[in-house]
């Protein structure tokens, strides 16, 4: 396990799944009454070409194949059906995903999984995100970060209880990107938030990221959240850093 998150962290490769460059056809959609059967067909390539369908196309017909597929032997089918469930979020799907973040050894299956159970916005899903966020190789971190962000609807509780682990992955994560995402991720959920002590406690963090974080990257992704959100004390220090030219 260590040998393989060593290898993961530093491959260009680790920023990336196989369905990243995926390129939109120009041809029409598959057609989800030719690609359902093939998700449990006895040939895997045959299920892993269905499972990538179902990244383009959405039936909710296809969740229980497709959290079948989660456990299939072949990383390439079970990054698909992450991404293909990911596509067609469901209730349903949450706790085979969690399963499978918490006990699969590949970096883009966990990658897929956190995404997918970013857009199932489930507080079920809050727990292993925060886990993963502090304690994963960084191309499963950045996009936990995101996912994070994502659980801003999901209710008030869940978003207090997300706000400080992506504070502090904001401002201790060696990874810049993950940064980038921790930032992102607050000016999502403290739009949904009362001016309180942890929303109080998120300007702070932005505002420290934005002054003093050496990637220009993540101070651009703090402005934006800062804007985003309105937050007064934010769009002081923007206007006064724009003044003394320091953005």
């Amino acid at each position: 396990m260590e040998d393989e998150k060593l290898s993961v962290i530093h491959s260009p490769e680790a920023w990336e799944s196989p369905l990243d460059h995926m390129e939109e056809s120009e041809i029409p959609k598959p057609d989800p009454e030719e690609m359902l059967p093939l998700l449990k067909s006895p040939e895997s390539q045959r299920r892993m070409i269905a499972a990538r369908a179902f990244c383009e196309i959405q039936d909710e017909r296809a969740v229980l194949p497709l959290i079948n597929l989660l456990t299939e032997a072949c990383p390439l089918i079970r990054v698909s059906a992450a991404y293909a469930l990911g596509r067609n979020p469901s209730p349903d799907a949450v706790e085979a995903l969690i399963e499978q973040l918490e006990q699969d050894w590949n970096g883009y299956v966990r990658k897929g999984v956190v995404w997918a159970l970013g857009n199932c916005r489930d507080q079920r899903a809050l727990t292993p995100l925060v886990d993963a966020l502090k304690t994963d190789i960084p191309a499963v971190r950045l996009w936990a970060a995101s996912s994070l962000g994502q659980m801003a609807k999901v209710g008030y509780d869940v978003v207090v209880r997300a706000v400080p682990p992506v504070i502090e992955s904001l401002i201790h994560d060696q990874v810049a990107a993950v940064r980038s995402n921790c930032a992102w991720a607050l000016g999502q959920l403290c739009r949904e938030m009362p001016s309180n002590a942890v929303y109080a406690g998120a300007i702070d963090a932005l505002i420290e990221a934005l002054e003093e974080d050496k990637d220009v990257g993540v101070r651009e992704d703090a402005k934006s959240s800062l804007l985003r959100v309105g937050d007064p004390r934010g769009l002081q220090i923007i206007e006064e850093l724009q003044r003394d030219g320091l953005l």
